[in-house]
């Protein structure tokens, strides 16, 4: 799957895809009960399926520009928490349909993470002889600034585990730069920040030619919080200010009308974004 954005070339790898049933003990997105579902009817086949579970996909977005091969967040990697929501059979062969979609590691110029949870920073290394090493060994990886220094502070086990196998060894390899949330990183691609989720969030710009779209993150998780901004997720950092920013970016970008592609929204993955009574709807 691949979206041209004036002279940008932006072609989807999948790692995963994992239909979610609510849990009311354990909940994706706490509102996306079923009967609160059915009503929205422009989730379904392709968001929701018909047993009203969520449909969720884990995948990178590779961003050809003048100049420059940017692969946008790296998904679970491989042997990193390749089980966390389903089963290891729904997991794809990554680095080889990355390959064979033209992007072979060694052609990666620049990663960026969008934030550092586990699903978007997996790839980010592999195992060699024993030693964790990185997957992609021309690239510059850029971690912003906000969010590596929050969660180096942060005494959370878990993430520090996430840090230890894919951030610091990309440290130790002299591959690592900090960047701030606003950064640009070429002429048609910049970062955005859309905190809330996490301290230092951000998403992914691209303007060429007169058009524009923009790569989400985890600012959203699924479309329906399109037409429910107040449904949040048990995984963000701060449910006020994750709320917040959806409110004020689709806003922005149905206003606009850019190319909204989402981080986990299954196929077709990406459309405009139009007002919806007191929420927004996409149209793909």
């Amino acid at each position: 799957m691949t979206w041209q954005v004036g002279a940008v070339r932006i072609t989807r790898v999948v790692e995963a895809e994992i239909p979610v049933p609510y849990n009311p003990e354990s909940p994706f997105i706490v509102e996306a009960k079923p009967e609160a579902l059915r009503p929205i009817d422009w989730l379904y086949p392709h968001f929701v399926d018909e047993e009203d579970r969520l449909r969720l996909s884990f995948h990178a977005l590779l961003v050809e520009a003048p100049g420059i091969r940017l692969m946008v967040d790296t998904c679970f990697g491989h042997g990193k928490h390749r089980n966390a929501l389903g089963n290891e059979d729904m997991m794809r062969p990554f680095l080889e349909d990355m390959a064979r979609a033209g992007w072979p590691p060694e052609s990666v110029d620049a990663v960026i993470c969008t934030h550092l949870h586990f699903d978007h920073v997996g790839w980010n290394t592999v195992l060699r002889d024993g030693v964790l090493v990185p997957t992609f060994p021309n690239a510059r990886y850029l971690f912003g600034r906000t969010e590596y220094q929050h969660w180096m502070a942060a005494g959370d086990e878990d993430q520090q585990e996430v840090l230890s196998h894919s951030i610091q060894p990309i440290f130790d390899a002299g591959l690592a730069e900090l960047v701030d949330c606003d950064q640009r990183i070429s002429p048609e691609i910049r970062l955005v920040p859309t905190r809330g989720h996490t301290p230092g969030h951000v998403s992914v710009v691209i303007e060429s030619e007169g058009q524009c779209a923009v790569i989400t993150g985890d600012m959203a998780h699924h479309p329906c919080q399109l037409a429910h901004p107040d449904w949040v997720t048990p995984f963000d950092s701060d449910n006020t200010e994750a709320v917040a920013t959806r409110r004020s970016s689709f806003a922005e970008w149905a206003a606009d009308q850019r190319l909204v592609i989402g981080t986990h929204f299954a196929a077709p993955t990406a459309g405009r974004i139009q007002p919806d009574g007191e929420g927004f709807r996409l149209i793909s």
